[in-house]
C-alpha cells in the first residue's frame, strides 16, 4: 500500500497547505452544527474506519449506528468513536443481516456502507428500501442484475445512492476537469484510465499480518485477502474499474448528454499470481496448485455515443508502480498523468511537452482553493475528505449527489460487460441504458464550485 500513498503525495500539487490537525472540526466551516446527520456505517475494516475516522472530526454529524460481524473490528471502530468524545452508538453484528436491524432505526438518516464487494448491492437495495440515504463504496455491483438493482430500486422507493469515488475528487483530476471544462483541450476525442497498481501485497498474506507478507487468502487471510482475492480467482474481469472510470465519466458527461455504447476487453494470460505464490510461499504450497482465472492485464474500450473512446486497463497482478493511467485527449491538446505533462496547440512549444505542475496550478479547482488546508491529512492525499463532504452535503439537503445510482450502475457495468467479452473473443457488449432515456435531456452535474 505504500505505493499507493507514495503516488498520492506527489500527485498533490504544490501549496495544498498544512497537515490535518486532528482536533480541528470540519464541522465548523463545513454546514450548520445544530442540523446534524445521522449516519451510521455498515463496515468498519480499514476502508470504513476511514470513513468513520474523517465523520469524527465534522460538526453537522452525529454516528448513531455501526455493524460489522468482526468483534475486533467493532472494538477498534468503539475506541475512536470515545476518543473523539462521542456517545456510544447501536451496534450490530450478530449475524450477516443483522445490518437489516441496523436500517430500522429512527436514528438512522444516512448509511455508509464499506463491506466486502458482493455485499454492497444488496445492502445499498436495503437502505434504499429502508429510506435511508445511502453511500457506497466501490464498485457498487458486481452483475448486471445487481446493477439494474441499484437503479430500479431508486426510483422506486425516491432514495438516494451515491457511489463514493474518491478519485474524482483528486486534486490533479478536479484541475485537468476544470480545464475540460474550460475547454484547453478543445472537443474532446480520447480518454484512457485504469487501475494499474501491483496488489500482491494486498490479496496475500500470513492470515497475522494485511499487507506484504505470506501468500494466503479467503479463510487463511486476513483483511481484504480474505474476501477479494477470491475475484480473481474465480473472474477473468475489470473487477476494479471505478478509480478510472470516474472521473472520465464525469469529464465526458457520462448519463448527462452523453452515455456508454459500447465495450471491447480481451485479457492476457494469468501468470503474475502464480508466480507470486511461488516465489514466496514455494512450488508445495497449496495455493501454488491454484489456477488464477484473471488475466495479469485487461484491456477495454468503451465507445460513447459523443463519438469518444476510452480504453481502460486493469492491471494489479505484476509488479509495477501504481498508476491509473490517465489520459485526456482533445482536438487542441491532451494531459497524461504518466510523465506529468501537458501540450495545448498554440500555447506550449511545438512538439514539445509542458510539465504540468504550473497548469494544473492555474486551473487548480475551486474546492481545491478553499479546503486543501482541511483536507490534505484526510486520507488519499486528500481526496476522501471530499468524498465525504459531498455525501454529507448531500444527504442533508437529501437531494441527488454528483455521483447517483445510474453513475454507480453505468460505471460497475464495466465487470460484468468485460467478462462476456473475453469469454467470446473480445466481442463487443452493448452497455445496458440505466437511464432508460433521460441521459439526454439530463444536465451535466455543475462540478465546477466550491461547495462540494
Amino acid at each position: 500500500m505504500n505505493s499507493r500513498r507514495n503516488f498520492v503525495k506527489k500527485t498533490v500539487i504544490a501549496g495544498a497547505g498544512l497537515s490535518f490537525l486532528p482536533n480541528m472540526s470540519f464541522g465548523s466551516v463545513l454546514g450548520d452544527s445544530k442540523d446534524k446527520l445521522k449516519l451510521a456505517f455498515l463496515g468498519v475494516g480499514l476502508r470504513g474506519c476511514n470513513h468513520l475516522n474523517n465523520a469524527l472530526h465534522r460538526k453537522d454529524i452525529e454516528v448513531t449506528a455501526i455493524c460489522d460481524i468482526d468483534p475486533e473490528r467493532i472494538k477498534i471502530a468503539l475506541k475512536m468513536i470515545d476518543d473523539a468524545g462521542y456517545a456510544k452508538p447501536k451496534v450490530f453484528g450478530n449475524s450477516d443481516y443483522d445490518y437489516r436491524n441496523l436500517l430500522e432505526l429512527k436514528e438512522v438518516d444516512a448509511v455508509i456502507i464499506a463491506t466486502p464487494w458482493l455485499w454492497h448491492t444488496r445492502m445499498a437495495v436495503d437502505s434504499m428500501k429502508a429510506g435511508k440515504y445511502t453511500g457506497v463504496e466501490v464498485s457498487a455491483a458486481n452483475t448486471l442484475e445487481e446493477c439494474w438493482d441499484l437503479v430500479n430500486t431508486h426510483e422506486e422507493t425516491g432514495s438516494h445512492l451515491m457511489i463514493l469515488e474518491n478519485v474524482n475528487y483528486r486534486r490533479d483530476i478536479l484541475a485537468v476537469l476544470n480545464m475540460v471544462k474550460q475547454n484547453v483541450f478543445g472537443e474532446t476525442i480520447h480518454f484512457r484510465c485504469g487501475y494499474q497498481h501491483d496488489l500482491r501485497g494486498v490479496l496475500f498474506n500470513d492470515g497475522k499480518t494485511a499487507y506484504g507478507k505470506g501468500v494466503e487468502f479467503g479463510d487463511e487471510g486476513i483483511s481484504e485477502s480474505k474476501w477479494r482475492t477470491n475475484h480473481n480467482l474465480l473472474r477473468n474481469a475489470d473487477v476494479y474499474p471505478t478509480h478510472g472510470i470516474g472521473p472520465i465519466a464525469a469529464m465526458c458527461d457520462i448519463n448527462r448528454g452523453n452515455r456508454f455504447l459500447s465495450l471491447t476487453s480481451h485479457a492476457t494470460k494469468s501468470r503474475g499470481l502464480h508466480k507470486y505464490i511461488v516465489d514466496n510461499g514455494g512450488e508445495n504450497h497449496p495455493n501454488a496448485k491454484l489456477n488464477f482465472k484473471i488475466g495479469d492485464v485487461i484491456t477495454s474500450t468503451i465507445e460513447t455515443s459523443n463519438g469518444e473512446t476510452i480504453i481502460v486497463t486493469h492491471d494489479c497482478s505484476s509488479p509495477r508502480p501504481y498508476s491509473l493511467g490517465f489520459r485526456v485527449q482533445g482536438v487542441e491538446g491532451l494531459w497524461e498523468v504518466d510523465g506529468n505533462r501537458i501540450y495545448v496547440e498554440g500555447k506550449s512549444k511545438p512538439h514539445q511537452w509542458d510539465a504540468a505542475d504550473e497548469w494544473l496550478k492555474k486551473y487548480d479547482h475551486p474546492l481545491w482553493q478553499k479546503y486543501g488546508e482541511l483536507a490534505t491529512g484526510a486520507g488519499h492525499g486528500g481526496m476522501d475528505f471530499f468524498v465525504l463532504n459531498a455525501f454529507v452535503e448531500s444527504a442533508k439537503e437529501n437531494i441527488a449527489p454528483p455521483m447517483d445510482a445510474y453513475d454507480a450502475a453505468a460505471w460497475s457495468a464495466i465487470t460484468p460487460l468485460s467478462e462476456l467479452s473475453i469469454e467470446n473473443n473480445g466481442e463487443p457488449q452493448d452497455f445496458p441504458d440505466f437511464t432508460r432515456g433521460t441521459w439526454i435531456k439530463r444536465k451535466p452535474y455543475n462540478w465546477i464550485k466550491d461547495t462540494y
